[in-house]
């Protein structure tokens, strides 16, 4: 959806203010002539404006075939055939949406907002509750505003969430990870909102999301941490609030947020790049300190989600500590940054439950729309509007690309591992592609000298509860049995035996080279992060110059310094040592087929790309 949409739900988005750098603010009822809703003070009786004259016909985007968002005009009455067929359409917008789909009642196939009776939009409504009942969904609406388009009685429209569990799986389940600079209550707003409990002010609520003992100590995170929100079929939050263990979120939920909490001190800067690599967040989130505002490494934080490409959001935290202006400070201050070349981005800032609907359908849509939250965990102010966009937040891929990545070969991504009393070895990490089931062999590396082992995957766990069968794009944890743990490392994968890996310790990456104090050169070693590989690697040559300067581009050859590792073309790649950053992307790989028996060397040892 474009803006018309937010012309529509929540008013006319548009700058408030020339001070205000641009941000957007939905505000019902503030449209301008060719808004598509208007406030009841400023409608006769007719339906026309003061001057007389009728307004244009407000639109949406034509009805897209495929997605998750369905028009309908009126579901009056429809007879038993209308019914069945309505209700095979409905099942094909929830596979499209993964369990979730959109209907605007009251709007045409083309776009055009007709709106509905009082008394007709309440028949469409129980027949899409009817419709829901038999498919085994749920609806919920999410807003409703009066059309004022040339009609002697008042008409309006409804947005309406429909929400199911797919057949095929436990609930949907997104990934957020948690940015920001150290002390801006990132540990706690996660506690907030997945403990059910507002903060004391002095920290409480983030003491259950601590790893170690240090960490409860000096209040600051040094690990990645996973905590759970759940959100059942009706839109309500399902938390440790109502539920005693991750099992019974799970099982009460419908849709699942798991929040990758991050560390933002500088000296664990490796950490939380490797949680962005590796973890592959569907988004992030920006946690900003309204007092203190854009410090430390929060502006490190927003370069690394826009390097790696994750769409994000920010949330401007502690605003009851602050004064109105030095909140309004801090949102200028972002804006400012956001709208910088560099970032391109839009600021929404939601300051409704319209807007919050507004900003997570066009999130997911716009790559440019930035939506921007004020809350406090203390005083629980505007947390409600967060809970809102956080449940109404579709997933990025459709039910078409998660097929698929389910066709292809197993391929699951080692990056933690542990040793369970009475359990054995364990591994946690994504699923990247296949399907992994309880039972299944496969085989893990590559080693140090550059083997494949075969292992037993003996169960699965999702968000601490037991599992049966993992799909790709979805994290979990498997145990391994009596595997030996010294044989495992982070960055291995687990791949289906029938597949011939290919593994590499010199590869050829396209980059630039973001800041770098000096020159470039040959020789020189960084630590090179590629999904949930990490490794040091030096520089061996630099296509077509001797050195490179900060903002340049090149093609580089890298080698590993310690082992072989598993990589793919394309793959996004991020470098650093020190204070020297760049980007890039994999072209070519040095291959070397590993089998059990150990290595063999390919073509001459000659660079291929794919």
């Amino acid at each position: 959806m474009d803006s018309r949409v937010s012309e529509l739900f929540g008013g006319c988005c548009r700058p408030v203010g020339s001070g205000s750098g641009g941000a957007l603010r939905g505000r019902a009822g503030s449209g301008s002539g060719g808004s598509a809703v208007s406030s009841s003070r400023g409608r006769k009786k007719n339906g026309r404006h003061r001057g007389g004259k009728a307004n244009n016909p407000p639109y949406l985007p034509p009805e897209a075939e495929d997605g998750n968002i369905e028009y309908k005009l009126k579901l009056v009455n429809p007879s038993q055939y209308r019914f069945e067929h309505l209700v095979t359409q409905m099942k094909w917008r929830l596979q499209e949406g993964r369990g979730e789909a959109v209907y605007q009642i009251g709007v045409e196939d083309n776009g055009l907002l007709v709106g509905l009776s009082e008394e007709e939009m309440r028949a469409s409504l129980k027949t899409l509750r009817r419709m829901a009942e038999k498919v085994g969904a749920d609806i919920t609406v999410l807003r409703e505003r009066e059309v004022d388009y040339d009609s002697d009685i008042p008409r309006k429209i409804t947005e309406v969430l429909v929400r199911k569990v797919p057949d095929n799986q436990q609930f949907l389940d997104l990934r957020v990870a948690v940015l920001g600079n150290v002390d801006s209550g990132k540990s706690t707003l996660l506690g907030v909102l997945t403990q059910g409990e507002l903060d004391n002010g002095r920290g409480r609520a983030r003491l259950n999301l601590f790893r170690h003992l240090h960490e409860i100590q000096s209040g600051r995170t040094s690990s990645i941490s996973f905590e759970i929100l759940g959100f059942n079929s009706k839109g309500e939050v399902v938390n440790y609030s109502d539920s005693r263990t991750a099992e019974e979120i799970c099982e009460s939920s419908s849709k699942m947020i798991t929040f990758i909490d991050l560390a933002g001190h500088h000296k664990y800067l490796k950490t939380t790049i490797f949680g962005l690599t590796s973890y592959c967040p569907d988004f992030a989130m920006l946690v900003v300190s309204a007092n203190t505002g854009i410090a430390g490494t929060t502006r490190e934080h927003l370069g690394l989600a826009m390097a790696l490409k994750v769409p994000f959001f920010i949330v401007i935290s502690k605003v009851d500590l602050c004064s109105k202006a030095t909140v309004e400070r801090t949102v200028k201050q972002l804006e400012r940054i956001l709208k910088q070349p560099g970032c391109n981005k839009l600021p929404l800032l939601v300051t409704s439950d319209d807007d919050a609907v507004t900003a997570a359908q066009q999130f997911a849509q716009s790559p440019n729309i930035t939506p921007i939250f004020t809350l406090s965990s203390v005083s629980g102010e505007n947390l409600d509007l967060l809970k809102v966009f956080l449940n109404i937040l579709p997933p990025l891929t459709n039910s078409k690309e998660q097929e698929e990545l389910m066709q292809q070969l197993t391929e699951f991504q080692v990056d933690e591992i542990y040793t369970v009393p009475e359990v054995g070895t364990v591994v946690g990490g994504t699923l990247s592609s296949g399907i992994c089931r309880e039972g299944e062999n496969l085989v893990v590396g590559p080693t140090d000298d550059g083997k494949f082992l075969q292992l037993k995957v003996c169960s699965i766990q999702r968000n601490r509860s037991a599992c049966r069968v993992l799909r790709a794009g979805q994290a979990a944890t498997l145990a391994l049995g009596h595997f030996d743990r010294s044989l495992l490392r982070k960055g291995m994968v687990m791949v289906s035996p029938e597949m011939n890996p290919t593994i590499c310790s010199v590869f050829e990456a396209e980059i630039v080279l973001l800041f770098h104090a000096t020159t470039f050169r040959k020789g020189f070693q960084v630590t090179v992060h590629v999904g949930n590989v990490r490794q040091t690697a030096v520089v061996e040559n630099i296509n077509g110059k001797d050195k490179l300067r900060t903002g340049e581009k090149a093609v580089v050859r890298f080698r590993f310094i310690k082992h072989p590792e598993y990589l793919k073309i394309g793959a996004k790649l991020l470098f650093r040592e020190g204070v020297t950053k760049g980007i890039g992307h994999v072209t070519c790989i040095q291959a070397i087929t590993a089998g059990e028996n150990g290595l063999e060397q390919d073509s001459g040892s000659e660079l291929v790309s794919f």
